[in-house]
């Protein structure tokens, strides 16, 4: 009996031995997602009557700090910034005040996102330190968004602000003081609330603020304000669009390019500039262009054996003189390249573009022919400043074309000529391309400019209208689009920013709030209505019937 029992016993041994070498995972239990939580500070959050000069906030769990610098927003600004340690890993947090306080004024310390727990890096959302060097705590907000002015979206970290207005109160407050109150949009935001306000009148601004300094400066940033100056407490959402101003023209020395063209740097605007270059005191003759994709115009001139010139800039106010010597340099010579290679689309103009400025064409010496080798008949257009020839004829469709262009049928300003230029080129079939047709509804008045952007931005098609609210993109490319209008306020068919010094809000842009996708051989009708926040479904057919010729 004894035996069999302990036979029974070693059994029951070996199971268990082979049970606890059985292989098995070890998990580390749920993730964490708690954020940190604030178990005390010193002083007391929202404490009245602050006297000291040192802040100590205590936590459950340890913390790090992450992009401080950018997510930290004090209010009202502080002059020198405080001191806030430590910067590795701890349950506490010290804030050092460099500044003097204001007296009877409440203070915000916004972390944004910019504490999260050490291990998972969960933020504490939003976390607000307040408190008062007088006997109560401001608690008035204020509301609103921002937008860009021009762009779809506007960007991200964009500051808001609220200066005093009183008896000591100008304009140029933006450039050179601190706003009385700041808040910011952070990176995932478009609105924003100013808390713990004090009663008064005050200018809001918004402000892309590239320097991080609470100074406006229009060389880099955009801003957008309010145009009349408001009153708190209220109740108003504000909308305030961001926009970069056009500084006023200035001209910087010239560079000399080669031995006969000179670059002249700028910044605002160029246009009605007037420019004279001169040799001691002859005015030579210059053709003058702009410098692709660059802010600077260049001055060109016949070459000539000096040892310096001199060049004169005005526009309105500004007069600008400059003297330079002169290097023996090459001259620029005669470049002709075609802006379009193959395919050219049926609502582009074929575009040569030159090195030179061209002064003089001979049409008789250029012919273009079809694919059946017949003449087509064509016209011409110089642009001058961008120094581009187009050239305009009826295209057909699935059709290819020849441009043979003979030596000396285009002839720069330095009397150099081209020699053989042939270029093939070949349209596609009409079912290829879409057709957008867009009515537009509730235009507050005329004129407006309606353009078809890409997800970047640029203007792939525009049209101008005076009037009429249907508007036709005729045979484009099969795409996704998005769909502005402009006002065009000053009927100069471009878009105007804004002025803050003038109180001049940019012109207006209105975005379609959907993408509308064009696609081949398709008619797409779109009702636009400027006044509403929604967009109604687009109609859509195939075409059926044959398309216009262009």
């Amino acid at each position: 009996m004894l035996k069999n029992n302990f036979k029974y016993i070693l059994f029951l041994l070996v199971l268990a031995m082979i049970g606890c070498a059985k292989r098995g995972s070890i998990t580390g239990g749920l993730k964490d997602t708690i954020a940190p939580v604030l178990k005390m500070s010193f002083p007391k959050n929202f404490s009245t009557n602050f006297k000291g000069n040192e802040i100590k906030l205590t936590f459950d769990e340890y913390i790090k700090l992450k992009n401080l610098k950018k997510q930290l927003i004090i209010s009202p600004p502080m002059k020198h910034e405080p001191l806030i340690l430590p910067t590795n890993a701890s349950k506490y947090i010290t804030i050092k005040i460099n500044d003097t306080l204001q007296p009877n004024t409440t203070y915000s310390f916004n972390f944004g996102q910019s504490i999260a727990d050490n291990n998972e890096g969960n933020p504490y959302n939003q976390f607000k330190y307040v408190f008062s060097t007088g006997a109560y705590i401001d608690s008035l907000t204020l509301g609103g968004s921002v937008k860009d002015a021009y762009n779809k979206e506007v960007e991200s970290f964009v500051s808001v602000m609220l200066y005093d207005v009183n008896d000591k109160f100008k304009d140029s407050v933006v450039y050179n003081k601190n706003p009385k109150y700041v808040t910011n949009t952070l990176d995932s935001l478009k609105t924003f609330k100013l808390e713990n306000l004090k009663a008064g009148k005050y200018l809001l601004v918004a402000m892309k603020d590239y320097n991080s300094n609470n100074k406006f400066n229009p060389k880099k940033d955009k801003i957008g304000f309010n145009k009349q100056f408001i009153t708190i407490p209220n109740d108003t959402l504000y909308e305030l669009k961001l926009f970069k101003e056009v500084l006023p023209f200035k001209a910087f020395k010239p560079i000399q390019a080669s031995g006969n063209r000179l670059i002249l740097p700028y910044e605002g605007n160029s246009n009605k500039s007037e420019i004279t270059l001169k040799n001691k005191v002859e005015i030579l003759p210059t053709i003058i262009t702009k410098f692709p994709k660059k802010d600077s115009l260049q001055v060109w001139f016949k070459p000539l054996k000096v040892d310096s010139l001199a060049l004169a800039v005005s526009k309105d106010k500004y007069k600008g003189n400059f003297s330079f010597k002169i290097k023996d340099q090459k001259k620029d010579t005669l470049n002709i390249v075609p802006v379009q290679n193959g395919a050219l689309n049926f609502r582009e103009q074929f575009t040569l573009e030159s090195a030179t400025p061209l002064t003089h064409f001979d049409n008789s010496k250029i012919k273009l022919i079809n694919k059946d080798s017949v003449s087509v008949d064509f016209t011409t257009k110089y642009d001058d400043f961008n120094q581009r020839l187009f050239f305009d004829f009826k295209k057909e469709p699935s059709e290819k074309y020849t441009f043979t262009i003979m030596p000396g049928a285009l002839t720069d300003y330095l009397e150099q000529s081209n020699d053989t230029l042939v270029y093939n080129l070949n349209t596609r079939s009409l079912s290829d391309y879409g057709n957008l047709i867009v009515n537009l509804q509730n235009v507050k008045h005329f004129p407006v400019i309606v353009e078809l952007t890409n997800a970047k931005g640029d203007v792939l098609a525009s049209e101008y209208s005076e009037s009429k609210t249907k508007i036709e993109f005729n045979l484009v490319e099969p795409a996704l689009f998005s769909l502005r209008l402009i006002y065009d306020e000053n009927k100069n068919k471009e878009w105007d920013t804004g002025n803050y010094l003038e109180k001049r809000q940019a012109e207006e842009v209105i975005y379609f709030s959907k993408e509308i996708d064009v696609r081949a051989n398709w008619d797409v009708e779109q009702v636009f209505d400027v006044s509403l926040p929604y967009s109604p479904e687009p109609k859509k057919k195939t075409i059926k019937k044959k398309k216009k010729k262009l």
